[in-house]
């Protein structure tokens, strides 16, 4: 029969053995910390056709639970099922046809219950359909325990696709979980399923999305299931906090979130932003120049925070730019706004989303999922690599040119660089070199934006990959300088993010 082991106590070399075999266990356990609980023992004919089950102590406050399992018996044909026990209720059962699940209060892996975790006793149920005579099978269960408000985590082990990239993406859409629709088979307007948007979003050659449902976390727990058949395309949970006095973007975020202002824990945003950030959300404010009224309820931005708790503002909504005929500079255009932010020294990062509610809308109309895309460099397609992209502002927004696979700018100045989104000092009179790289807009315009409003239209240069310099005489003051495309008749085509200049924070 099998026996209680916290983690870190001694075993034999079968034990090791296993352990070493753990190599698809969850990416956060293995990466941070050994397993909270392990559970090992023994199985033989006597438990042939029966149930097995290991308790083990789960302390109050858990948000999370990982159960990763192994056993040696598979040369033998043994075959250990899988299920779950809280002290209250059967949480699930996946037989044999998983070695791992996670159990959370929004989402858990199919064939088991999300819910509350009530303290107590739990037990890991183990099945036996088959176990031969003479035969002897040791296991391992590792179990991880998060406490409630523990940085949420991806829903994906190990990265889609490895090595760094641009990576092109949506990360402002809506499902039926919120208020987005589509038309059924029979073709009437339904709440929209979440299958429904990211097979549009894979479809439309996306590397990411993020559902950003209003105020909810339900989504969170389609997204688990969908993520494994949709292995191209990374899906990122997320939700929009919807406020009377703004709205934004936390990608990222699993767990609950009080957002009524005023309510115990949410007197205002920048409490409720302060909770947000332990809890692991990257936010983005979103739509803040979009007029607030009774056609949209608290969606342009008016609330005094703290702009050190925002990574990023969305300076092209897709809603927004439907309004105005697909316009992307319009009064509803965030870039004042963000370039107002960066005058005052806050580092934000630029980016742009649909804010689709309908998959079903042509990929050519602005508003439609993917239009305006955030292009992101990051190491490889995972939710932790993404969202420290992002915050770093190795970001590009492309308002509907997918052939632009790459826009970045570098800095250079007395031997030291510095890439989009990076910070660079040069002292009064250095000379300082840009170069700026694109891939595949061939007779783009570049479009040099710096901070006082100045700017200036480079010479078009041909060709898919353009590598195009210029300097600028240092003052030794604080300044940012960033890049936007534009096509022959002046129209916008992309936006790139800024490199500072003398914030003091260069390495």
């Amino acid at each position: 029969m099998g026996r209680f082991q916290v983690a870190g106590a001694g075993a034999g070399a079968w034990i090791v053995a296993l352990v070493m075999a753990l190599t698809a266990a969850p990416a956060f356990a293995a990466a941070e910390r050994r397993a909270d609980i392990r559970l090992e023992g023994e199985l033989s004919r006597q438990n042939h056709e029966t149930y097995v089950e290991l308790p083990f102590a789960v302390p109050p406050e858990t948000g999370r639970l990982t159960v990763v399992f192994r056993h040696d018996g598979a040369g033998d044909r043994t075959t250990i099922d899988l299920g779950l026990r809280d002290p209250d209720r059967f949480r699930g059962w996946s037989g044999g046809a998983r070695d791992r699940f996670t159990v959370a209060e929004t989402d858990a892996t199919p064939a088991y219950l999300p819910g509350p975790l009530p303290a107590g006793t739990w037990n890991l149920v183990l099945g036996v359909p088959n176990l031969r005579p003479g035969v002897t099978t040791t296991y391992v269960a590792e179990i991880w325990l998060d406490p409630q408000g523990a940085p949420s985590v991806g829903l994906t082990e190990a990265p889609l696709r490895q090595g760094p990239a641009w990576w092109r993406g949506d990360p402002h859409a809506h499902s039926g979980h919120s208020d987005g629709s589509c038309r059924s088979r029979l073709g009437v307007r339904i709440p929209c399923p979440v299958f429904r948007v990211v097979e549009t979003a894979a479809a439309r050659g996306l590397d990411f999305i993020a559902l950003t449902e209003h105020n909810a976390v339900s989504h969170t727990q389609a997204l688990r299931e969908l993520q494994p058949y949709f292995d191209d395309i990374l899906l990122i949970p997320g939700r929009e906090l919807t406020t009377f006095q703004g709205h934004a973007n936390l990608l990222g975020l699993t767990a609950p979130l009080e957002f009524r202002l005023g309510a115990p824990g949410a007197a205002d945003l920048d409490r409720v932003l302060d909770r947000a950030g332990a809890l692991g959300a990257t936010v983005s404010v979103n739509h803040p120049r979009m007029p607030s009224g009774e056609a949209c309820m608290g969606c342009g931005w008016q609330a005094q925070i703290d702009w050190s708790k925002v990574h990023a503002i969305e300076v092209l909504n897709g809603g927004a730019m439907a309004a105005f005929g697909g316009r992307a500079e319009s009064p509803l255009s965030g870039v004042g706004f963000w370039e107002g932010l960066l005058d005052q020294g806050h580092r934000l990062t630029a980016i742009g989303g649909s804010d689709s509610h309908d998959p079903d809308r042509p990929v050519e109309a602005p508003g439609a999922l993917g239009r305006p895309a955030t292009v992101i460099h990051a190491a490889s397609l995972s939710q932790s690599d993404l969202m420290a992209g992002l915050r770093a502002g190795r970001v590009f927004i492309d308002l509907g040119h997918p052939g632009l696979k790459r826009l970045d700018l570098e800095a250079a100045a007395q031997g030291r660089t510095a890439l989009m989104g990076g910070a660079l000092d040069a002292p009064a009179g250095a000379s300082i070199a840009f170069r700026v790289a694109i891939e595949g807009a061939s007779g783009a315009r570049i479009e040099v934006v710096e901070s006082g409003g100045v700017r200036e239209l480079l010479p078009a240069q041909a060709g898919e990959q353009i590598d195009q310099t210029f300097t600028r005489r240092s003052d030794g003051q604080r300044r940012w300088l960033r890049i936007n495309l534009r096509d022959e008749s002046g129209s916008l085509l992309a936006i790139g993010n800024p490199i500072y200049l003398n914030w003091g924070d260069a390495p």
